[in-house]
């Protein structure tokens, strides 16, 4: 999924999957917290909880897809719940994806394992419906990822995946701007909602769980946070880049 002449042949296999072509199946990844300082981060706005090795097995959240607004310019977003990533160098996640290619609005779901390339799941996204997803440890290895689409009642997307060496030292929800070949451009989705997060089973509170805002390289503000109340916050828009 890292080179861009992965798209084309790919995109027949979204189709059949019911997704739309796009990064989380030809250009891009979802990838580590990638910080500048303290509280910010160059690819992910929202919340994390960290904590030692082990610490956590479970996390969950629900989110309503925003509606990108598009220009000319190929611009990226993804959303998603995930355990580690925060402060290790895997990410076991799976979410939803809005990205703008040529002007148009490009809507897909996608689970992965990083380091390991994202795979294509096969729950339709619409904007405005509201989303569940859990990543919970079964243990050996073993991930149990499931997506849902709560608002149209239609059958959860689950898959089993294996990533031996997960250090089980995070849970977050987050809204990225994915990676490929550096952090790209983020596309405008106004507000993303998130609602019910929780980690290990309880709703996440901050502190302990931390605050992300995305930035740019200068420190400009590409996404912010709200604060985290009941296990709900937003995420708002501010720059591309």
């Amino acid at each position: 999924m890292k080179r861009l002449k992965t798209f084309v042949g790919l995109a027949a296999l979204c189709a059949a999957l019911g997704t739309t072509a796009g990064t989380t199946t030809g250009l891009a990844v979802h990838a580590p917290n990638v910080r500048l300082r303290a509280g910010t981060s160059t690819n992910w706005s929202g919340y994390a909880a960290a904590g030692t090795p082990g610490t956590f097995t479970s996390v969950a959240a629900s989110w309503t897809q925003p509606t990108v607004t598009c220009t000319s310019q190929t611009t990226f977003s993804a959303y998603w719940v995930g355990l580690d990533g925060d402060t290790t160098s895997t990410v076991e996640q799976l979410g939803t994806e809005a990205d703008c290619v040529g002007g148009v609005p490009r809507y897909s779901s996608w689970y992965e394992m990083y380091p390991h390339r994202s795979y294509a799941a096969s729950i339709r996204v619409v904007p405005g419906d509201t989303y569940q997803a859990s990543v919970v440890y079964l243990g050996s290895g073993n991930f149990r990822l499931t997506l849902r689409d709560t608002t149209a009642g239609t059958p959860a997307f689950t898959t089993v995946q294996k990533l031996a060496n997960a250090k089980l030292a995070s849970a977050e929800a987050i809204v990225e701007a994915p990676s490929g070949g550096g952090v790209l451009p983020l596309a405008n989705f106004g507000n993303a909602n998130f609602s019910g997060v929780t980690a290990n089973g309880a709703t996440m509170t901050s502190p302990p769980a931390a605050q992300i805002t995305m930035v740019n390289s200068s420190g400009g503000i590409k996404a912010q946070p709200s604060g985290l109340a009941g296990g709900n916050f937003s995420v708002t828009w501010h720059s591309a880049s």
